[in-house]
């Protein structure tokens, strides 16, 4: 008996049922697929394909540290937590951190003046004061 999806007889089975192990695989991803449509129309009110098309506008990255693509684990919708509308997609480091920061751009704010005038300089710089 072959595979139900492409007929091969040579098939290497690790699963039960009546698809060949390339053609689960495909059909495992389909799944997923149509599983994560469901939730992008319920929950964003936007389609798989409409998240596709705007992470090819951001250039198939994360938006925020540039380098996520991805390959291995999807990238994460992130949305407005107040209007439920959804802003962009990044990875799970970044989507999480804008969440940890509960979407306060005071906080980014304040993390830009702690990264360009930090503490430690500033305590420094008072030490020298303190000096003469």
């Amino acid at each position: 008996m072959g595979c139900k999806d492409c007929g091969s007889t040579n098939r290497k089975l690790n699963h039960p049922g009546p698809r060949c192990a390339t053609c689960w695989r495909n059909e495992r991803l389909r799944r997923k697929d149509v599983a994560r449509d469901r939730h992008y129309r319920k929950t964003y009110g936007i389609s798989l394909d409409d998240y596709n098309a705007l992470k090819a506008f951001q250039g198939g990255t994360c938006p925020l540290c540039q380098r996520a693509t991805g390959a291995t684990k999807n990238l994460a919708l992130d949305h407005d937590h107040a209007t439920g509308k959804p802003r962009g997609i990044l990875c799970g480091p970044d989507n999480q951190m804008i969440g940890q920061a509960r979407d306060s751009i005071e906080f980014f704010q304040r993390a830009i003046d702690y990264l360009t005038n930090t503490p430690y300089d500033r305590w420094k710089d008072s030490q020298r004061g303190n000096e003469s």
